[in-house]
């Protein structure tokens, strides 16, 4: 058995840090579990697509854990597109390989093939779009017998692959109609993701879609009222040659913020 924890979702600040109160807990449960690895669902840093010292900051916190990690970008990492704002590009893009590494990544286990990528480029037109997806069609292509886990930081979707468009809060639908067909074609057992600040467990034709819950606030009333549950903490997999398992982690030692009860503090307009 191969043991992973996910975590998500910690927007940490160096010049806001707010939420740098609930990496203790999180470094603590690491310790506890010993997992094999690590992996963040991305939103590491509170505002890292502005903000260097945010990921400088965050990569220290990450190169503290005592088991190996790796991570997606979120959109308060790399920015998103169509956003005006802060959309994704090359300079953001760049900051955040320098400071955490590839935005796309494989790690194998026995029986199965963890593939992390980079939602926040999907629907974005810039060049590493169409090269992200030729990257992922191949390396599934290569996965052999291993069944396949998707890990990035955006839901696929809310409901279910004909989805509208859900604006913010998932992938767009045109590239989401393209994963669909990957989910199609290949054997995918997993897909886990972060954003929602929500838990939730599901399946949908033999695959297993999680949300992964933050670390650090959820979402009131300026969130619809999807499915999944409004806590902090994390979640455990267990990976056999077959079959993984799902474990929720409530983290009491978790500090809780309404994001609306904070905003002004962390978000300062």
């Amino acid at each position: 058995m191969v043991r992973v924890i996910q975590i998500s979702d910690t927007h940490i600040g160096s010049q806001r840090p707010l939420f740098l109160r609930n990496w203790p807990p999180v470094l603590e449960l690491i310790r506890n579990r010993g997992p094999e690895l690590v992996i963040h669902g991305g939103d590491v840093t509170l505002d890292g697509a502005d903000a260097e010292a945010d990921f400088a900051l965050c990569a220290e916190l990450l190169a503290d854990l005592p088991s190996p990690w790796l991570s997606v970008p979120g959109n308060h990492d790399v920015g998103a597109p169509g956003k005006a704002r802060q959309p994704v590009n090359a300079e953001r893009l760049e900051r955040w390989e320098r400071h955490l590494g590839a935005d796309r990544w494989v790690h194998d286990i026995e029986g199965w093939r963890l593939i992390g990528f980079n939602s926040m480029i999907m629907g974005s037109g810039v060049p590493e779009e169409g090269a992200q997806f030729a990257w992922l069609e191949q390396v599934m292509a290569d996965a052999g017998e291993r069944r396949i886990a998707w890990f990035c930081h955006q839901p696929l979707f809310i409901h279910g692959y004909d989805d509208g468009d859900n604006g913010y809060w998932s992938v767009p639908p045109e590239p989401r109609a393209r994963l669909a067909a990957f989910a199609l074609r290949f054997d995918i057992g997993l897909v886990s993701t972060g954003h929602l600040h929500l838990w939730r467990h599901a399946s949908l034709e033999g695959t297993q879609y999680v949300w992964c819950p933050s670390t650090a606030f959820t979402v009131g009333d300026t969130q619809p009222p999807f499915p999944g549950e409004k806590v902090l903490g994390a979640v455990a997999f267990d990976f056999t040659p077959e079959s993984v398992t799902v474990e929720q982690i409530r983290l009491p030692a978790l500090q809780h913020a309404w994001i609306e009860d904070v905003v002004n503090e962390v978000y300062p307009r």
